[in-house]
């Protein structure tokens, strides 16, 4: 295994990246673009690259912050994650910027990519798709689901997955309908599959386990979600 942090830019910002991958000699693979939750690059979202790593792929945790913009607190993550979910044309640029990056990798096929996201990152990977960016396929893990213009569902090239707690307030019903609603409209090739007593956080060991609280770690939910994820690469990537 070998992690690396990756410089790179957007728009004057210097962003900064973090790479897992299984290093040179053996030969390209899918790369992975990860959008972290709204704590940005933490200690979860490197070890969730490492993971993908593991997997045979090459990862890479896109910086939509800022090169050293890493919130500790609850309400600092909140301001930060709310100026990108009020600007979706820039969450869609920095989650392109930490594609961009990716494709630049060693070991990396560029011709199959695709990205996840964590709840912030999850609406990110969303807002990126939606935007036509050339990927095979997107997985959301507890991510937002809605978008200012739906109508954009129809730019979609890539497979959808939606991985979303049965529970998350959040997310209410509303919201899946919408999403499920504009899937449809746009001819989207796209799954969802909702986890009957997971709410919002659900892949989260950090986030406690005390569902009243509206975000909770759901050990069943968390292992079933990764299996998904990787039938779904399974199926993306088989020649």
């Amino acid at each position: 295994m070998k992690t690396e942090t990756i410089e790179y830019s957007h728009g004057g910002i210097a962003l900064e990246g973090y790479a897992a991958h299984g290093g040179a000699g053996q030969g390209r693979r899918p790369g992975i673009l990860v959008l972290p939750a709204w704590h940005g690059i933490d200690a979860y979202a490197r070890k969730r690259a490492e993971m993908i790593a593991e997997l045979g792929y090459v990862a890479f945790v896109a910086d939509i912050y800022g090169k050293g913009v890493r919130p500790k607190e609850r309400a600092e993550a909140a301001r930060e994650a709310g100026k990108y979910r009020a600007d979706r044309p820039l969450l869609r640029a920095r989650a392109a910027a930490g594609l961009d990056a990716l494709r630049t990798l060693p070991g990396v096929d560029a011709a199959r990519l695709a990205a996840i996201g964590y709840c912030f990152g999850g609406q990110g990977a969303l807002e990126l798709v939606r935007s036509g960016a050339d990927l095979l396929g997107v997985v959301s893990f507890h991510g937002a689901l809605d978008t200012p213009t739906p109508e954009d569902a129809r730019t979609i090239r890539a497979r959808v997955l939606v991985l979303h707690g049965a529970d998350d307030p959040h997310v209410p019903t509303d919201a899946v309908q919408a999403f499920q609603r504009e899937m449809r409209e746009g001819g989207v090739d796209w799954q969802m599959v909702l986890y009957g007593g997971a709410v919002h956080s659900f892949t989260d060991w950090n986030a406690g386990d005390d569902n009243a609280k509206g975000a909770a770690y759901n050990a069943k939910a968390d292992s079933r979600s990764w299996v998904a994820m990787r039938d779904f690469f399974d199926e993306m990537f088989s020649p």
